[in-house]
């Protein structure tokens, strides 16, 4: 294995411009910068002459670039910053916002930190640099206050798109739980399928939480419960009202590191009090006239599990922007699919019109079923799932 150092690589990174502008009041910029008056023009003063004292161009010092060394992570695809290591320590990212992040140390101890602005410029995220899981390495200003350095590589992230950029939602978690509702916001199975398409592309394994599982009757879910059961996904039925499945969930929980996403109103906050009595997690109630969830949870927030391991809870998702996944990809996330990809007549088949197609010829045989197959055409056509 190569030693860390001998990958040592050069980036040239330039900064943002200085956000400040200077006021025009006047197109006749050259008359007006030089203190040329109607009266000098007439004398026949020239503006060659008289002496320069700004410049109006967009260079200077309005634009600014560092060398910035470093190693290239081959496995995440990602520069890890060269830092001064000396007065600097390892923490986990508790919670951010905007350029705050709550970051806890090793010893426990929390300290509220900024990012670096290198580290700002640095990242791919176009929301934000850093995030609730993230591993950073950080200086201590005082007992309170601190400065995130660096960002270590993330071994997993749960991520959407969002305006043509990458929303990384949480990094270095082992597993997805994709929260939904029985009811009250309805159960959405082709949201499923975008959160489970966006949990494998992070490198992250998915469970199934169906919650609220008391306010139908359970034969109405047995179909879903043995579509997902019958892909190799783990479903579990729960009620944070009745108790039902508390027990099976807190152990696949145990001693991992999980995130729970899904829908607003689905009961994501009130499963990790249930969980955890005395957590203390927001609730609000499903809007009656929208039957769409109200958002209590405002950010990404990494709580320690008593019983061993750690959780996220995030805010309520009402799109899920797929990243980075393209469309001959998408073939590959669903399982199913798999044995008949390579009996369709055209090897680039996109499985959605053309003749000879053997996915079609399954769904039509119902060995796939009809609910997968349009949430796979939905994806193709770049449609989004909304609430």
């Amino acid at each position: 294995m190569a030693k860390r150092g001998q990958n040592k690589q050069k980036q040239r990174v330039a900064f943002r411009k200085n956000r400040g502008k200077r006021s025009r009041s006047d197109n006749d910029l050259t008359r007006k910068s030089s203190g040329i008056s109607d009266a000098d023009d007439a004398e026949g003063a020239r503006v060659e002459d008289l002496p320069s004292a700004e410049r109006l161009s967009g260079k200077g010092d309005l634009t600014r670039s560092r060398t910035i060394i470093g190693e290239a992570d081959a496995a995440s695809g990602t520069f890890r910053m060269e830092v001064n290591e000396t007065n600097c320590q390892q923490g986990r990212v508790l919670s951010a916002t905007g350029l705050n992040s709550i970051v806890q140390n090793e010893l426990g101890q929390r300290f509220e930190c900024t990012v670096r602005r290198v580290v700002r410029t640095m990242s791919r995220d176009g929301r934000s640099a850093v995030v609730a899981g993230d591993i950073v390495l950080f200086q201590k200003l005082d007992e309170q206050y601190g400065v995130i350095e660096r960002v270590e590589p993330r071994h997993s992230t749960l991520s959407r798109g969002s305006k043509r950029h990458e929303h990384v939602i949480v990094s270095n978690v082992d597993q997805v739980v994709i929260v939904m509702s029985a009811a009250d916001p309805a159960l959405k199975p082709s949201l499923i399928d975008r959160f489970l398409i966006s949990a494998a592309k992070g490198g992250a394994e998915a469970l199934i939480c169906i919650n609220k599982a008391d306010l139908i009757d359970p034969v109405e879910l047995q179909p879903i419960l043995g579509l997902y059961g019958q892909l190799g996904y783990q479903v579990v039925l729960t009620s944070a009202e009745s108790g039902a499945g508390m027990t099976l969930l807190r152990n696949l929980l145990k001693g991992r590191q999980s995130v729970f996403a899904g829908q607003s109103g689905v009961g994501k906050s009130t499963l990790l009090n249930a969980i955890q009595p005395g957590l203390g997690q927001r609730t609000a109630e499903v809007s009656g006239w929208t039957q769409k969830g109200r958002h209590t949870t405002r950010r990404a927030v990494l709580i320690a599990l008593e019983f061993g391991g750690w959780v996220v809870d995030t805010p309520g998702i009402r799109q899920l922007g797929l990243w980075d996944v393209l469309p001959e990809e998408v073939e590959g996330y669903f399982v199913e699919f798999r044995p008949f990809v390579a009996l369709c007549r055209f090897p680039d088949c996109s499985h959605t019109h053309e003749s000879g197609c053997r996915v079609k010829l399954a769904v039509s045989d119902t060995l796939i079923t009809r609910t997968r197959y349009h949430s796979y055409l939905r994806i193709m056509s770049g449609q989004e799932e909304d609430e």
